[in-house]
């Protein structure tokens, strides 16, 4: 069953029981892209809707909505921000138009919900309009981008909860490791000894570098142009109306908006997003290289580096028995290349805009979202299938380092390089260890070589 609307193109049949009309039907016939949908991102859908309370808000204070418009407008923002409305937003998150798919589509769904708490039937649009009254002093050019920034600022709050699990939990197998012996690595060669614990310690210090990045990036965010509305000028728009909603915005949100200085400045800039994407990316290259690591750390059994194992997920072969790969790791690094060609279609769409406005931010804002959801569920399953569950190789670890020429570095402060240098060729070359060339050049003594090479006198700066 369906309803007929009709706007600028002509009439349209609308699915009689469908909350959004006939411009998000356009869109759902035009717009076959990604095949990912709004409504996969709900943070954006929320973002919308507390848009367009806080224009009601505001558009009611000024004198231009009365007032049992403006609740039942609110009423049903609420009720989209709760969920009540996600599959209401089929729409492809590829879309063009600068987003007035999407901007219409919110309009749509709370009008028609509005007139439904006023008693109307959907589509009596004379009662309560997508346009006149949901989108009353805004365009696409302000409330959409106002929506991304308020949907990627509790969407980053949400990332960081994610990146705080697993940064304790490799902060937790560095406490647990942190007496196993194990040689450090520089260019793939032995350098010098380290512990396990020091190592995964590390991973979490160098994570945990990105939670202040990622606060400091989104809080770009805060500044918006509501008000601006077209292109900056502010037609459409009363004296007033951009600051007052931006203070609704954040009485609503709970976020502290502001109204940018320069309106026309703001409208087509998407430098925010920019560097967003951008710590992004820097948090996808440090967790890959991290994953890196564990699979090297993780590799053999027989025939490779073995410090560590992970817990084995699914066979690694249908042709060799007996073999499990780091799958885990993998996938990560998958996710993370991902995130890294996500920021350069960021990059390339922020460098799009033209004149005033940026037509590319719908690429933009589905980069960005799909980035941020692949993050924090590589994450959980990163820490929830690999780290939680990885063990030491402890007797394995500590004969490396043992038999490493690469503790020869620990001498040179007492019998220098040259010295040093000639031990290490003469192991390389001999096969013998560093520890029975020492003693069998009279270098040191027995008691000063095993005070030297003593494994806790290695691991941190000593006089």
């Amino acid at each position: 069953m369906y309803r007929i609307e009709n706007d600028l193109l002509g009439d349209l049949n609308v699915p009689e029981n469908a909350y959004y009309g006939i411009q998000t039907q356009r869109a759902i016939d035009n717009f076959h892209i990604s095949g990912v949908k709004l409504y996969q991102f709900p943070e954006f859908i929320k973002g919308l809707a507390y848009v367009k309370w806080a224009a009601a808000e505001t558009n009611f204070t000024l004198g231009l909505l009365e007032e049992k418009l403006k609740e039942a407008i609110v009423k049903a923002a609420k009720e989209v921000i709760d969920g009540k409305f996600d599959k209401e937003f089929p729409i492809d998150m590829i879309q063009g138009g600068a987003g007035t798919s999407t901007n219409m589509n919110i309009n749509e769904v709370i009008a028609n919900r509005a007139l439904e708490l006023l008693g109307y039937q959907k589509g009596e649009y004379q009662y309560c309009s997508p346009n006149d009254h949901v989108n009353l002093s805004q365009s696409t050019n302000d409330a959409y981008p106002t929506s991304i920034k308020l949907a990627t600022i509790n969407a980053n709050i949400q990332l960081i909860e994610h990146l705080k699990l697993l940064i304790a939990a490799f902060r937790k197998k560095g406490e647990e490791f942190k007496t196993v012996l194990k040689m450090g690595r520089t260019q793939l060669q032995d350098a010098v000894p380290m512990t396990l614990g020091q190592e995964f310690e590390a991973f979490a210090a160098n994570l945990e570098e990105e939670i202040a990045r990622l606060n400091q990036n989104s809080a770009l965010f805060f500044e918006i142009n509501m008000g601006a509305t077209a292109i900056g000028t502010g037609l459409n728009a009363v004296p007033g109306y951009a600051e007052l909603c931006a203070e609704n915005l954040a009485k609503v949100s709970g976020h502290p908006f502001v109204s940018a200085p320069n309106l026309i400045e703001a409208t087509p800039d998407t430098g925010s997003y920019v560097i967003y994407s951008s710590a992004l990316k820097r948090m996808a290259i440090k967790i890959s290289k991290i994953c890196n690591d564990l699979r090297l750390l993780s590799s053999g059994p027989r025939c490779g580096f073995n410090e560590i194992n992970l817990p084995p997920m699914q066979p690694g072969s249908s042709i060799m028995p007996g073999k499990v790969n780091p799958v885990i790791p993998e996938v990560m690094n998958q996710v993370c290349y991902r995130v890294i060609g996500n920021d350069l279609t960021v990059t390339m769409a922020a460098e799009a805009g033209q004149l005033q406005l940026n037509v590319m931010e719908p690429v933009l804002t589905y980069a960005i979202m799909e980035s941020m959801a692949l993050l924090a569920n590589g994450m959980d399953t990163l820490r929830l299938k690999c780290i939680d569950g990885i063990t030491a190789n402890v007797e394995h670890c500590r004969e490396m380092v043992l038999h490493s020429i690469g503790i020869v570095t620990a001498l040179n402060p007492y019998i220098g390089y040259k010295n040093s240098t000639k031990i290490a060729k003469e192991a390389l070359e001999s096969g013998k260890s560093v520890y029975n060339l020492v003693l069998e050049h009279n270098i040191l003594s027995k008691e000063q070589l095993d005070d030297i090479l003593n494994p806790e006198n290695m691991l941190a700066p000593k006089r």
